[in-house]
């Protein structure tokens, strides 16, 4: 088993690595590995090497061309959910290949999280990047109003909406009958959008569409979403 490790450029010095005390942890402690031991580095934008262990560093041997990513940048807009829930998203949706969490504000959010909690929500998903063997670790945005995240979106994005209990196409559907560079999705928290929202949303080019006949909770829609687009991509 090869192991990984995201790193910072600012941690590569000509060929070496300078690893931080809690990198070193993780490799020596909780992996065990021991100097000639060898992992893949990553600086969670795209570039990797194979990195061999030596004292508290560790020397860069070769790049590696690594083919992980999503075809298409998923951006999910994603209304916070009660307690941790947003943990989880974060965590499985990086596994599926997420490239930017923008969590919102919106008019039903309980959730008023801190700025620690933005920072657990990176650190999760630093490790599920490297769980998962990704290339690049996800952005996770600062949390902002809804209507400010759907100001922000791009013209030439496909833009979706989800939204329950409506005769609307499927996700599914669109995904198939589109071949966009860069998607973005948005789910709403417990109770959903309000109409208000959706119409905001329509109005800035946002498609509603469908996640099928039953009601998900705010934690399932996101990962289903990303779990979508995934299959589509792979097809």
């Amino acid at each position: 088993m090869t192991y990984r490790l995201v790193i910072t450029p600012e941690q590569i010095k000509e060929n070496l690595i300078n690893l931080d005390p809690q990198q070193l942890h993780y490799l020596l402690r909780v992996l065990r590995l021991k100097n000639g031991d060898r992992f893949i580095a990553l600086d969670g934008a795209g570039n990797s090497w194979i990195a061999e262990i030596e004292d508290k560093s560790a020397n860069i041997i070769e790049s590696v061309d690594l083919n992980t990513e999503l075809s298409v940048s998923l951006s999910l807009i994603t209304a916070l959910p009660k307690g941790s829930g947003y943990e989880q998203v974060v965590r499985c949706c990086t596994e599926l290949g997420v490239s930017n969490f923008i969590p919102v504000i919106s008019d039903r959010t309980i959730l008023k999280p801190s700025p620690n909690k933005v920072q657990r929500w990176r650190k999760i998903a630093t490790e599920a990047a490297e769980q998962s063997e990704r290339q690049i670790v996800p952005t996770v945005f600062e949390p902002v109003k809804f209507n400010l995240a759907i100001n922000n979106t791009q013209p030439k994005q496909d833009k979706y909406i989800c939204v329950a209990r409506r005769n609307i196409p499927t996700l599914w559907h669109c995904l198939n009958n589109s071949n966009p560079s860069s998607i973005v999705i948005a789910t709403g928290c417990e109770g959903g959008w309000t109409d208000a929202e959706v119409e905001k949303a329509i109005a800035l080019g946002f498609q509603p569409v469908s996640l099928g006949d039953r009601i998900l909770r705010a934690i399932a829609a996101p990962i289903v979403v990303s779990s979508l687009v995934m299959a589509a991509c792979n097809n």
